[in-house]
């Protein structure tokens, strides 16, 4: 499926395309619809890390791989080119160190995820987020409160705890609890070092475990190594991705993920090593329970 936009044009213009949408003046409703085709449209994702590739914080990178060679990234790559766009359509943006954590606040955490705000006037502040994964649809009011984005329900706290000054409590059913993000403004500098262990030690989930994630208008999908879930008001589903055309076909289809640019030889070999983890574990999974 080849990406909607013309060679030759500029990168703001070529991710505006793929996002399906026009350039039009800052307000709170056209923030809100390229936050959602932003969403719905590229995916946050680990492929890359699994293809042995390396990518550093440079939003300019980023936005140009986003929009040019129909690829996504995690929040360092995600929010950043965000950022970039729009900064080049003209809303007054700020980025901010984050933490994603456990249940309880935690220090160590911060610069693990990158925040943005958005200053709307006379409309407020406003969170912006669209590196979160499985977490907003949409952007968030800078303010205390609860919002239902289905088929999960956010709550945005304003805390003092030495964290952070504002906590997002993520759904119950979702991918973590919560994250904590400071007000005072950051640059990509501060996320150098953290995206470095992150998608490069062993002990990291990124690099242990693959992932895309989409976040629509009513549901979360999420590839897991083979596995795809999706999550809806009504439960969740999952379905093994033991087929390579298969596999690959929803990365493309749903995730919108793209490889043209990606040797065949390292497609063949991202393929092997996941079907064989996927193989063993189903078979430990299925010895544990029994069936």
């Amino acid at each position: 499926m080849p990406l909607p936009y013309r060679e030759g044009v500029d990168d703001t213009t070529a991710l505006l395309a793929r996002l399906g949408l026009e350039a039009e003046p800052p307000s709170v409703e056209a923030l809100t619809r390229l936050h959602r085709a932003w969403v719905e449209r590229v995916p946050y994702e680990t492929t890359w890390i699994a293809l042995g590739e390396r990518w550093d914080v440079d939003d300019e990178a980023s936005m140009r791989r986003i929009a040019r060679q129909g690829r996504g990234g995690y929040c360092f790559h995600m929010n950043g080119a965000f950022a970039r766009l729009l900064d080049d359509l003209g809303y007054a943006v700020t980025r901010h160190v984050g933490g994603v954590h456990g249940p309880e606040p935690d220090a160590a955490a911060l610069t693990n995820h990158l925040v943005l705000t958005v200053d709307a006037g006379d409309e407020g502040r406003w969170y912006v987020d669209v590196g979160l994964g499985d977490a907003l649809h949409e952007p968030m009011p800078l303010a205390e409160g609860t919002v239902v984005q289905r088929p999960f329900t956010l709550r945005l706290e304003a805390v003092d705890d030495g964290v952070g000054d504002w906590r997002l409590h993520h759904d119950p059913r979702g991918g973590f609890p919560a994250m904590s993000f400071r007000d005072a403004p950051a640059t990509m500098a501060d996320f150098a070092a953290t995206n470095e262990v992150l998608s490069t030690s062993p002990d990291s989930k990124f690099v242990k475990v693959l992932t895309a994630q989409r976040r629509t208008a009513d549901r979360v999908e999420v590839v897991r190594g083979l596995v795809v879930e999706t999550i809806t008001e009504t439960g969740r589903e999952e379905r093994d991705l033991t087929d390579r055309a298969d596999w690959f076909g929803v990365l493309g289809d749903v995730f919108g993920l793209q490889f043209g640019g990606v040797d065949p030889a390292a497609l063949d070999a991202l393929w092997a090593t996941w079907s064989d983890k996927h193989a063993r574990w189903r078979a430990r999974r299925e010895a544990d329970t029994g069936t």
